[in-house]
């Protein structure tokens, strides 16, 4: 293949990860909007946030071993086409029921799409140079996609109705399978054999029930629903591995994991999401509900986080040849962790500028463990394991937005209505977008703001704390053989 062809390649795949990454922030804005539409109630606001990323983590290991045996390229463009199907039903949902059934299809979709584009990089830059500045950009992309989507849905619900969020993928769907039929070439694994739906649905049953059980119990509901839960899902993950060691042809080669880098890497991506996403997903109705931003406001209030991220990549081959691949991507979630602290105690500030500053080192920390820990993923494997690889890594990564979301979500909830006045009102009790939406301006809507910064608060601290976990997991798990890494990090030069 032509370099000229691979880079357009590379164009069309950074495309179709920008589409996935601004679909997953987009939303966050638009919250408040449809609340006052649909009125959601707290739990449904929690799920129209996280059951795409339920869906993706729960069908992305499916979904690469599929792609490595019928043809990444194949199932990326019908990913693609029914990602933009899905997009127009969830635009024009009339109820909140509807818009998670149209989140959850979302979901499907970007699943299919996901494992295909990190495969197909593996595949057409087989030159180890070449990848690791693709997948560099590749990172930067995800990352512009985190600053685009509070942007562009600031924008657009500053002149339309919430469901444009959702259409604005459309002309992207379009672009992406007219331009991907022409370049991408077609690749797969030729000596895997038919699907195994039984470990399929093992998978399944290992991650869906213990993220419902999660919910539960951080909701305080812990009853005979969510004991069974957490049973099935032990008897889904023990299933599944010992299929997966059995099988003379695994959907995921369990010996992977006996890869340091691998391991520590994929750990460290499900971990520093988890802190990451459950913060950002209420820090949009922070800016808008507690700080009275409208959303265009509340959009760019979130670009210096996001513009850290992507300037972040430049420090990815310095940081390798000064201190390894473990200690790089450790002392990068470290900083992390300082930017979650940092905004946990200044949240409750009368200046705003301090939060944002406060952000930038949260944003910088994650641009480069990000990109450090899929190189690993990418590198570790041989390229006709590369979506089964690929889609382990993703599963990490959307797993733990949607864990972020749901444990760290009803966190904020359960501290938001502890730190409510006696005698709230009701519409107060079930969220803070409810109660903006019911109450007139006056002393119990000015509770309600303030029990919601303290929940805020208290919940970025324990971020920060998870995301200082993960610091750990990286210095002691992934290798900082420096010698390699400097190689490594002049490929990214």
């Amino acid at each position: 293949m032509s370099a000229v062809r691979r880079y357009l390649s590379l164009a069309v795949l950074i495309g179709a990860v920008l589409l996935l990454t601004i679909d997953a922030t987009v939303l966050h804005l638009a919250v408040p909007a449809l609340a006052r539409d649909l009125d959601p109630t707290a739990t449904q606001v929690l799920w129209i946030g996280d059951i795409y990323s339920f869906a993706i983590a729960g069908l992305l290991v499916t979904m690469g071993n599929l792609a490595d045996r019928t043809g990444r390229k194949k199932l990326l463009m019908l990913g693609a086409a029914a990602f933009g199907i899905a997009s127009i039903l969830a635009a024009f949902a009339p109820t909140a029921e509807m818009l998670i059934a149209a989140r959850l299809a979302l979901g499907v979709a970007g699943a299919t799409i996901m494992p295909s584009t990190l495969s197909l990089i593996r595949n057409i830059f087989t030159d180890p140079r070449e990848r690791t500045r693709a997948i560099a950009v590749w990172s930067a992309a995800a990352a512009s996609g985190i600053a685009l989507g509070p942007l562009v849905g600031g924008t657009l619900l500053e002149h339309f109705w919430w469901g444009s969020v959702f259409l604005v993928n459309v002309p992207v769907i379009v672009a992406v399978i007219a331009l991907g039929w022409w370049v991408l070439p077609e690749s797969k694994n030729p000596s895997l054999h038919r699907l195994d739906f039984v470990s399929s649905g093992l998978s399944l049953l290992a991650i869906i029930p213990v993220v419902y059980a999660i919910k539960q119990v951080a909701g305080g509901a812990f009853g005979l629903p969510t004991v069974v839960a957490l049973a099935l899902s032990v008897v889904g993950g023990v299933g599944f591995v010992r299929r997966q060691r059995r099988s003379a042809d695994p959907m995921i080669d369990i010996d992977l994991f006996r890869n340091r880098s691998f391991s520590g890497a994929v750990a460290v991506n499900f971990i520093s999401v988890f802190a990451m996403s459950g913060v950002l997903f209420f820090f949009s109705q922070y800016l808008q509900l507690a700080r009275g931003l409208g959303a265009l406001d509340a959009g760019l209030a979130q670009l210096p986080a996001a513009v850290a991220s992507m300037i972040a990549v430049t420090a990815v081959g310095f940081l390798l040849a000064r201190l390894g691949r473990g200690r790089a991507i450790a002392l990068a979630l470290a900083i992390g962790a300082t930017g979650l602290l940092a905004v946990g105690l200044v949240e409750g500030s009368e200046h705003l500028v301090w939060v944002l500053v406060a952000m930038v080192p949260l944003g910088f920390g994650i641009g480069i463990s990000e990109t450090l820990s899929v190189d690993a993923v990418v590198s570790a494997v041989p390229a006709e394991k590369a979506g089964a690889a690929s889609s382990i890594s993703e599963t990490a990564y959307e797993l733990g937005v949607a864990m972020g979301i749901a444990v760290l979500g009803s966190v904020v909830t359960a501290i938001y209505r502890f730190a409510l006045p006696g005698g709230s009102p009701e519409t107060a009790r079930d969220s803070l977008a409810t109660a903006v939406s019911a109450l007139p301006e006056g002393s119990a809507l000015d509770a309600a703001r303030e029990a919601f910064v303290a929940a805020m608060q208290a919940t970025t601290l324990i971020a920060a704390a998870v995301m200082l976990a993960g610091a750990a997991v990286a210095f002691f798990l992934i290798p900082s053989a420096r010698a390699s890494d400097r190689a490594a990090a002049a490929k990214v030069s």
